[in-house]
């Protein structure tokens, strides 16, 4: 579709002029170039020709001097604009040659504008997009502008680089479409953000689903005697789960340490200095997913304590012991001491069930209902 408003480039104008030869001397004011062009030779009667000071011409030739002037000040003017552009700015007839080349092109694509001149533009163009060329010199010769259209083209050095491109007619004294003009500016740092934000978003919407969803088992399997314990235990169970999330929002969604995690956990066990708690072992940073399944399972271990294990009584204690093993698996052992004699149940509780549902996913665990206290295991196998 042909649109309107083109931008006219006339062929003298500052496309022409860039790094395609000598530069032209630049005038430093109206006044000077205007001085320069209406010390003009006229002939005399004799035949000869003689330089006439300005203001000797006629009211015509004071007007041209002043339009011609004007003139070569615009197109300088537009010369250094485009030379010194941090945009590739180049011109090329409609073979599709180059015919001017600023400093921006250079720096953008590292070739200087003596080996590019007089060469095809599809040495920038790779292999898989070369086709790109013939149709934009189909819709330039139909006074067509193509604007900010992104691709990506080949520097000197072999790399390729995102650009948006912005193509436009350039035409001749008389009007015709001469060749056309290419702005190229270099977005790889926005598409590089724009990947970042995808990549976020792709990051955010897996770690919604795996909290929902981890929401959802707990809210399912979680039951009680009286609404208000059903209250009770699914708001503990979701604020274990709202814990170890800000843990890893803090980190910048690099995970949490398990330390961390089971200090918050057993933290309401051990009030007024007692020492109910013993950690040992290495304070490993866990992947959201795993401490995730961590941290719901720590919070059923400790509930289940605090009501039948070792944190029922005053002495009892609990020993969390962690260490990465050399196949690369997370080993986890939970120990409790001091409580009252512990027996197998008959059936699995809910607590078991709730943890066997967040760690399915992620990892294996291992109940041994030992007289003096439970015994809990939990492997994760190492992530690649």
């Amino acid at each position: 579709m042909k649109e309107h408003a083109n931008p006219r480039i006339d062929s003298t104008g500052a496309l022409a002029s860039t790094r395609s030869g000598p530069r032209p001397e630049r005038s430093g004011s109206f006044s000077e170039a205007l001085e320069k062009v209406t010390q003009s030779s006229i002939r005399i009667s004799g035949g000869e020709k003689r330089s006439v000071p300005a203001n000797f011409l006629g009211a015509n030739q004071i007007g041209l001097a002043q339009a011609l002037a004007s003139q070569a000040i615009v197109q300088n003017l537009a010369a250094s604009i485009v030379d010194s552009s941090d945009d590739a700015i180049v011109s090329k007839d409609l073979d599709g040659i180059i015919t001017s080349w600023n400093r921006g092109a250079e720096q953008l694509f590292g070739y200087t504008a003596d080996e590019v001149i007089g060469r095809p533009v599809t040495i920038l163009i790779p292999a898989e997009l070369q086709d790109e060329e013939p149709e934009i010199l189909v819709r330039i010769r139909r006074d067509e502008r193509i604007g900010h259209y992104e691709t990506v083209r080949r520097r000197k050095d072999g790399s390729l680089v995102a650009i948006s491109l912005t193509v436009s007619p350039i035409y001749g004294s008389n009007g015709e479409i001469i060749g056309a003009s290419k702005i190229a500016r270099d977005i790889t740092d926005r598409k590089r953000a724009e990947e970042k934000i995808s990549l976020l978003a792709r990051e955010a919407e897996h770690r919604a689903r795996n909290v929902l969803a981890t929401v959802q088992a707990v809210v399912h399997l979680s039951q009680a005697d009286t609404p208000a314990d059903l209250k009770a235990a699914i708001k503990g169970r979701i604020q274990a789960l709202a814990n170890v999330l800000t843990l890893c929002v803090e980190s910048h969604w690099k995970g949490a340490d398990l330390h961390t995690l089971i200090t918050q956990e057993l933290a309401p066990y051990s009030q007024d200095g007692q020492r109910r708690l013993h950690i040992d072992g290495e304070n490993l940073l866990l992947d959201p997913d795993v401490a995730q399944a961590i941290a719901i399972s720590l919070h059923e271990l400790a509930t289940n304590a605090a009501k039948y294990g070792s944190l029922s009584v005053p002495d009892g204690k609990v020993h969390t012991e962690a260490a990465r093993l050399a196949d690369g698996k997370l080993f986890l052992r939970w120990t409790e001491t001091g409580g009252p004699p512990v027996k197998q149940p008959e059936r699995r509780g809910i607590g078991t069930r709730v943890m066997d549902a967040v760690l399915r996913q992620v990892g294996e665990i291992r109940f041994d209902w030992r007289t003096e206290g439970l015994v809990c295991e939990i492997t994760i196998p190492a992530r690649s």
